[in-house]
């Protein structure tokens, strides 16, 4: 691990989640020691420096006490769970007390966090060090059509560690950054459409965005109440699971990941969701032939292009924001703005930081949408649910010799950043519509590299089928078998001047 920027911590940096706790089961070492080492990369690696990833926007006041505190508890023989003493980051449209959950705007910069997430809450609940609070895409990436992801104006642009002028996706991009980054083992991040998947696959990292409904919403800044979901992120697929379990108080996830073995694995590859880009759609067959060569049986599942919805979902988002986020401002402590409309002035008071690189239009756009009363609205959320639902989803899990799950890939590799132009995607992003406007589960982990970058592959479940879709991950990933071989190690390319 020569290029790593931070070398002292670069077994930390790469450890799994699962195999830190059974370090610190085995007291080889300690949740200070941890936490410190973690504290002591972010410093490096993400303050101002050679690097300066912009990943981690703050970073909780009382980490260190609260790892002290999850060390007694283990030293007096307290029944602690699987991710007891490890650190966790949270982005930063979560509340947690300590943290800014701003959702990376300076309108919401100082506004008091009374309490935690539930979300947060169970993590605490769980033993997890809430760490720190991570970058992410303004409002979740929805402000402009031009927007950058990665920026936000309280928290600059975020890198991507495998090549630093490169996007690191958004909207939780900070979270997919952090990860690869080894800045903690594991992340929250949330995702409305694409938003988990898209920063999991440009970083070479797990996540999963769950069912709609599954996790708790509460304390979250919104987007839109209809397709909001929080998640879990990590360097692996059984960490995601442990990540889950501790999320939903749960055990069922992380102890089926080993029982889904690869001989008849049913998976339907969505041939109508190419990424469209050579390498990465190439680098997806050969993935499709070591799942086939392993005894998994492939079919074609049949989906409709995404062309046509895109405007009908921007519709009900946009209404989604003007509601739901107005609820939130009026009812989250503290000074400052109570509603859209306020926002967008304050935007525009101090358009210096906030506008100096694109505009507001889907906030301004907001505040003329009539909201989820609007009859545009009803009719738009209509039309999504049945392609999304009646066209594309449910027929491809229908009938005899169905898939258990769809496969294709997630995005091409990582763009070059431009705050002037916003992002140019190089293809993918196709498999994010379906189950985003249902409110199904979708899985993004690593399966390869084009040019030097990291492309993904997602897995798409039916409503709640969760525990089946981790295990399935688990065992995609373990054929192919890209952290094992050192794969997935970020080569910190620097930015190319001119």
């Amino acid at each position: 691990m020569a290029d790593d920027p931070h070398p002292p911590t670069a077994a930390v940096a790469a450890a799994s989640a699962y195999d830190i706790a059974a370090d610190l089961a085995a007291g080889r070492t300690t949740s200070v020691e941890l936490t410190q080492a973690l504290l002591d990369r972010i410093a490096v690696v993400d303050g101002p420096g050679p690097v300066h990833l912009r990943a981690v926007l703050a970073l909780a006041p009382d980490a260190l006490g609260q790892a002290a505190r999850l060390d007694a508890e283990r030293a007096a023989g307290r029944s602690c769970g699987p991710l007891h003493g490890i650190p966790v980051l949270v982005k930063d449209n979560i509340e947690a007390v300590g943290l800014p959950g701003t959702a990376g705007s300076l309108a919401l910069a100082g506004r008091t966090v009374a309490c935690d997430a539930p979300i947060v809450a169970a993590l605490r609940k769980a033993g997890l060090v809430v760490l720190g609070a991570t970058n992410l895409s303004e409002w979740a990436n929805m402000r402009s059509p031009r927007s950058a992801s990665g920026w936000s104006g309280l928290g600059g642009l975020t890198g991507n560690p495998w090549a630093l002028d490169r996007s690191a996706g958004g909207s939780s991009s900070g979270s997919g950054a952090a990860l690869a980054a080894g800045l903690a083992p594991l992340a929250l991040g949330t995702e409305t459409d694409g938003s988990i998947t898209c920063p999991s696959s440009l970083n070479g990292i797990v996540g999963l965005k769950p069912t709609v409904g599954l996790l708790s919403t509460e304390g979250i800044v919104p987007l839109s109440s209809s397709q909001d979901s929080p998640g879990p992120m990590a360097r692996t697929v059984r960490d995601a699971a442990l990540l889950l379990d501790a999320l939903a108080a749960s055990t069922e996830y992380a102890s089926g990941v080993e029982q889904l073995p690869a001989v008849g694995l049913r998976l339907g590859v969505a041939a109508g969701w190419p990424s469209g880009h050579p390498g990465t759609d190439a680098v997806f067959a050969s993935a499709l032939g070591s799942l086939e060569a392993a005894g998994a049986v492939l079919g074609e599942s049949s989906v409709t292009p995404v062309a046509g919805v895109g405007a009908d979902e921007l519709t009900v988002l946009i209404g989604d924001l003007k509601d739901d986020l107005e609820v939130y401002l009026a009812a989250r402590p503290g000074v400052g703005v109570r509603s859209v409309a306020e926002v967008v002035e304050f935007n525009r008071a101090h358009a210096d930081a906030e506008l100096a690189h694109f505009g507001q239009e889907f906030l301004e756009a907001a505040l003329e949408s009539g909201g989820q009363g609007a009859e545009a609205y009803a009719e738009a959320r209509a039309r999504c649910l049945g392609w999304a639902v009646d066209e594309v989803l449910q027929p491809a899990f229908d009938g005899e010799g169905a898939p258990e799950f769809l496969v294709a890939p997630a995005y091409a590799p990582a763009w070059k950043s431009d705050l002037a132009a916003g992002d140019h995607f190089l293809g993918g992003g196709l498999a994010s519509a379906a189950p985003s406007i249902a409110g199904w589960p979708v899985l993004c982990l690593p399966m390869g590299l084009v040019a030097g970058l990291p492309v993904g592959l997602v897995l798409i479940g039916r409503p709640h089928s969760e525990a089946r879709l981790l295990a399935a991950g688990h065992t995609i990933e373990r054929l192919l078998g890209l952290r094992d071989r050192g794969a997935l190690t970020p080569t910190w390319t620097p930015p190319r001047r001119g």
